[in-house]
């Protein structure tokens, strides 16, 4: 690798997926605590948009090889790699299935790929708790989530063959401030803002919501769990908040903030095919 002037003490990451939600906020994160950042993104404009206060040598393109992410790990010398990279759709169709494979599988191969190359040898992934549908040790909730845990298991297969320890966090829904995605809870505050109505389902299902903040702390104690155990080669994490809550409970909290109720008609919306009724480990 090229000399670069950090310090014995200063720890690197490399992150995939730092325009997103989740991943600006590790980012600033990481920073936070004195981490030397680098990331990799398909579009390094719409990175430096989100995260501002990233210097441009730090923002690497992917090109669709594992040969030019291999030239961003030998540049930034990452201690662990954090990929949060995904795409994501809750129901496909036929136009979705070549940006699911490309960002949930091509990618992380090519990542992996260029990691054996270079050395790198710590990596935390990102599951999903829909991997796990009716609680079974696997059923994909959708297509999205079965493309999850195919990467997955081509992890499996480098981790075995080589030097790369791993952790994969399996997420539950998240939510935080700055969250521009269409997502239930911007859905309900801005409901709030504006009086619209919602059209929801009937509302049995349980919803298991972790504050970002504590996907964050995830993610780094696995940072710090795969730094002291290096013997150890993977891990598998559910990122949970123990505490289901059902969508009227929801609604009636954002209600009772609000000093008004909602204009919420329930069952105007049908369940999705494979609505997850009960979080994965909640049943």
């Amino acid at each position: 690798f090229a000399m670069n002037d950090r310090t014995n003490s200063t720890r690197a990451a490399l992150v995939t997926g730092a325009s997103g939600f989740v991943g600006s906020h590790l980012v600033r994160r990481l920073i936070r605590e004195g981490w030397e950042v680098s990331v990799l993104a398909r579009d390094p404009a719409r990175v430096a948009d989100v995260l501002p206060q990233l210097p441009s040598p730090a923002i690497h393109h992917y090109g669709g090889s594992a040969d030019s992410i291999q030239g961003a790990l030998e540049a930034s010398r990452p201690d662990v790699v954090f990929h949060l990279a995904s795409h994501f759709v809750a129901e496909h169709g036929r136009q979705d299935i070549e940006p699911l494979i490309d960002a949930n599988i091509r990618l992380g191969l090519h990542l992996l790929e260029a990691m054996t190359r270079a050395g790198v040898r710590r990596l935390i992934n990102t599951g999903t708790a829909w991997q796990h549908y009716l609680d079974e040790p696997y059923n994909p909730v959708c297509l999205y989530a079965a493309t999850k845990q195919a990467f997955e298991d081509i992890l499996a297969y480098y981790v075995s063959a080589g030097p790369i320890s791993a952790v994969t966090l399996k997420l539950f829904d998240t939510y935080g401030p700055e969250d521009r995605r269409k997502k239930l809870i911007p859905v309900l505050l801005k409901a709030i803002r504006t009086g619209e109505v919602l059209q929801m389902s009937p509302g049995e299902q349980q919803l298991d919501l972790v504050f970002v903040d504590d996907v964050l702390e995830a993610y780094l104690r696995s940072a710090a769990w795969l730094s002291e155990n290096a013997s150890l080669p993977t891990g598998s994490f559910a990122v949970s908040s123990g505490k289901p809550v059902s969508l009227p409970e929801l609604v009636d909290v954002f209600s009772s903030v609000a000093g008004a109720p909602l204009n919420v008609v329930w069952g105007a919306r049908p369940y999705r095919k494979r609505e997850v009724m009960l979080p994965w480990g909640s049943g």
